[in-house]
């Protein structure tokens, strides 16, 4: 009768109380019943240990901080633009109030140097009274200019005037909405290398590859460079104008199919 007893010192109490065992097994037989019983050990010992936590993926940049450009109280780094006929501009419970001129009223920056490339410009607009643009924003792309039109041509034509020498209500920018008097709406503008970007109330309305196009303004407000804004026989308002860098991730982003 084989004799297991010799090799149970050094085995685990499990195994032990396998070899122990008076029994008429072969060798082979108990070699396989320790080899069992040491597999079944194994797999105990892998289900009582914890899982790995997964590496928690990296968060996004934090975008960059913003730069005020208005301070709510003073017209300071900013002129009135003289295209002749303006009506008056006035600061007003934190907002530039711009009255209706016999065409444009508005006002440019005559501040420090501003980004020309991988930018954003932000700020509040609303039309308090008339029928056209209550925001006719003029900012650059590089060595070129354009403008982000809000409420034109009739008070419903939103674009970028000019892409390739044709003006907003007539280029692949364009797109129609109402706008309410007297109400804030929030517009924001993204100028990096490879797009022309333009959101309202968060809603893009501007998606815009730079590549293959010219960008030009129209000659009524070549004046409002490098960076302005104007109405066109309209009685309107604008706060909270700002302007940041972008991120190198948000410089680098690519036009959308």
């Amino acid at each position: 009768m084989w004799d297991n007893s010799r090799y149970s010192s050094a085995l685990p109490p499990i195994l032990r109380r396998i070899t122990m065992v008076r029994t008429t097994m072969s060798p082979v037989a108990t070699a396989r019943a320790v080899w069992f019983a040491s597999f079944s050990i194994t797999l105990a010992a892998w289900a009582e240990e914890p899982p790995q936590s997964k590496k928690p993926a990296d968060d996004p940049p934090a975008p960059t901080p913003w730069k005020v450009l208005f301070d709510g109280k003073t017209l300071k780094d900013w002129k009135v633009t003289e295209f002749g006929g303006e009506g008056a501009v006035d600061v007003d419970e934190g907002a530039i109030v711009m009255q209706r001129g016999s065409e444009l009223t508005g006002i440019h920056w005559t501040g420090p140097a501003l980004p020309k490339m991988n930018y954003e410009v932000a700020l509040e607009a609303k039309k308090i009274d008339g029928s056209d643009f209550f925001c006719g924003l003029v900012f650059p792309i590089g060595e070129s200019y354009c403008s982000f039109v809000v409420g034109g041509w009739g008070g419903g034509v939103i674009g970028l005037s000019a892409v390739d020498g044709l003006y907003a209500v007539d280029n692949q920018t364009a797109s129609y909405d109402s706008f309410d008097e007297n109400r804030w709406y929030k517009i924001r503008l993204r100028v990096s290398e490879h797009l022309v970007q333009a959101w309202i109330d968060n809603k893009r309305v501007v998606h815009l590859t730079t590549k293959g196009h010219k960008f030009s303004v129209h000659p009524a407000v070549d004046l409002s460079k490098p960076l302005g804004v104007s109405c066109y026989s309209t009685v309107a308002a604008v706060r909270n104008i700002r302007i940041r860098d972008l991120s190198k991730l948000e410089a680098q982003e690519m036009p959308q199919d």
